[in-house]
C-alpha cells in the first residue's frame, strides 16, 4: 500500500492552534427576527434525523476509510504529495485570479493536455471543481443563442448528480427548457427528447454516485443522434476505476473522442487531487473559456491541486492494473456482505450501498461502525433520490484482504435491530 512515511511526519503539527474561550449559549432570537425561522427549520431537521455536522479528522492513521473517494489511494501517494509540494515552491499558494485575468499557469495547460490525450479528446478544461464544470458544461451548452427557433432542451436522467441538476436550474432560469427522464431509460430519454425543433442535450451520469450503477453510454448515444442531440455525460465516478487503463465510461473509445459528446470528470476522486475537468471538441471548451461563468469569474484551480491531479494521471498511466483492482474489492465488499446476510448494491465501479430502514437508523449504523474503527459514508434525504437512506461504501484499489474482511465483520456486527 503507498503510504507517505510516518515517521518522517513532524510530531507537532505544523500550523497553530488557537484555543477558543467557551461561549455562553446564544439567547433565542425574537419571534419577530427576520431569521428566527432557521431555528425551526433546524429543529424540524433533527427530528427527522437529518442534521447535518463537520467532523475534522486528524491526519494521523485511524479509522480505515470507506467513506472518502479516494478510489485509487493516490491522496497520499508519495509522488503525488511531492508534486503538490513542488507546485506550491514554484507558482506559490493559489493561482491569484481568474484564468483569464491572472490566474493561468503553465501547470495548468500541462494537465489539461495530458487529460485529454489520456481521454482521447481534442481539449479539456480546467475548473476550480467538478461541481463548476458540470455548471459550465450544461449551463453553458444549453444557453439560448439569438437563431435559436425555440428555447432550447435539457434532457436530464432522474438519479442524477446534484450539480448536474443545479445545471438544469441554471439553464432553465436562462430560458432553456428541462425534462427529466425515469432513471437508466433511454427509450424514456427518446420520447422527451422527441419533443420540438430546437436545440437538445441528453444529460446523464455514467456512474451514478448512490448506488454506483451504470447508465449506458452507448444507447444513450444511439438515442440522442437519432434526435440531433448532443451527449453530455458526467464521468466523476468512472475515470480512474472503468474502461482500459482506468479511461473512463467513454474514454478511448469511439465515443469518447466524438465531437457530439461532452464529459466532465472531477480531480478530486480517483486522482485524490482537487478540481474538475470538461473534456470534448476544441469548439466546445473554446465556448466554455468564453461563456462559462464558474471559469470566467472563478479564480483558476491552486497550483499544489493542479500539480497533485497531473502527478497523479501519471501514476494512472504507468499502473493501469489499479482500475481493475478497485472494482475487485468492491465486488469482494458486496458478496461478503451479502453473504453475511445484508443487502448490498451490485457494484458496476467503486460504489456498494447498504440499505437501512430510516435516517435515524442509519446514523447510529455509521457511528457504531466508526466507534469500531472502520468509517463508512451514510447518505440520507435529500442526498438520495428514492428518499431511502444507506451506508455507502467506496472501495479503495489500496484495500488489503484483511481490511476486506474486517470491514465486512465491522458493519454486520453493528447492524441495528
Amino acid at each position: 500500500m503507498d503510504r507517505l512515511d510516518t515517521a518522517a511526519r513532524p510530531a507537532r503539527r505544523p500550523w497553530p492552534l488557537r484555543a477558543t474561550s467557551p461561549k455562553a449559549a446564544p439567547a433565542p432570537p425574537r419571534p419577530d427576527h427576520p431569521l428566527a425561522w432557521l431555528d425551526r427549520a433546524a429543529e424540524r431537521r433533527a427530528s427527522a434525523g437529518l442534521t447535518r455536522r463537520t467532523v475534522p479528522r486528524s491526519p494521523s492513521d485511524g479509522p480505515l476509510d470507506l467513506a472518502g473517494n479516494d478510489y485509487l489511494g493516490l491522496s497520499r501517494h508519495p509522488a503525488v504529495v511531492a508534486a503538490s509540494a513542488d507546485a506550491v515552491r514554484v507558482w506559490g499558494a493559489g493561482a491569484g485570479g481568474s484564468r483569464l485575468v491572472a490566474g493561468d499557469t503553465e501547470l495548468h495547460g500541462e494537465l489539461e493536455r495530458e487529460l485529454a490525450d489520456f481521454h482521447g479528446s481534442e481539449a479539456a478544461l480546467v475548473f476550480s471543481s467538478g461541481y463548476a464544470a458540470n455548471l459550465a458544461m450544461v449551463a453553458s451548452l444549453a444557453a439560448p443563442i439569438p437563431e435559436d427557433v425555440e428555447p432550447p432542451l435539457v434532457v436530464c436522467d432522474r438519479h442524477n448528480h446534484a450539480s448536474l441538476i443545479d445545471a438544469t436550474r441554471l439553464a432553465r432560469v436562462a430560458g432553456a427548457r428541462v425534462a427529466v427522464f425515469r432513471h437508466r431509460d433511454a427509450d424514456h430519454a427518446a420520447e422527451l427528447l422527441g419533443e420540438g425543433r430546437g436545440r437538445r442535450l441528453l444529460l446523464s451520469d455514467t456512474v451514478f454516485s448512490v448506488d454506483g450503477d451504470l447508465s449506458d453510454p452507448s444507447a444513450l448515444a444511439r438515442v440522442a443522434r437519432r434526435h440531433g442531440s448532443a451527449l453530455l455525460l458526467d464521468d466523476a465516478h468512472g475515470l480512474g476505476v472503468l474502461g482500459a487503463g482506468g479511461r473512463g465510461a467513454v474514454g478511448g473509445t469511439a465515443l469518447g473522442s466524438a465531437d457530439d459528446v461532452v464529459v466532465s470528470v472531477t480531480l478530486s476522486k480517483s486522482l485524490g487531487a482537487q478540481g474538475g475537468a470538461v473534456l470534448g471538441s476544441r469548439r466546445v471548451i473554446r465556448h466554455l473559456v468564453e461563456t462559462a461563468r464558474t471559469f470566467v469569474f472563478d479564480t483558476g484551480l491552486a497550483p499544489a491541486s493542479t500539480g497533485a491531479a497531473l502527478a497523479a494521471l501519471r501514476v494512472l498511466r504507468a499502473e493501469p492494473g489499479r482500475a481493475e483492482d478497485v472494482r475487485a474489492r468492491a465486488r469482494a465488499l458486496a458478496e461478503g456482505l451479502r453473504a453475511r446476510g445484508l443487502e448490498a448494491s451490485s457494484p458496476d465501479a467503486a460504489v456498494v450501498s447498504v440499505p437501512a430502514r430510516s435516517p435515524q437508523e442509519a446514523l447510529a449504523w455509521r457511528d457504531a461502525c466508526l466507534a469500531d474503527g472502520v468509517r463508512v459514508g451514510c447518505f440520507r434525504p435529500p442526498s438520495v433520490p428514492d428518499s431511502r437512506s444507506r451506508l455507502r461504501l467506496s472501495a479503495r484499489s489500496t484495500l488489503h484482504d484483511a481490511d476486506v474482511r474486517r470491514v465486512l465483520d465491522v458493519i454486520a456486527v453493528n447492524r441495528p435491530g
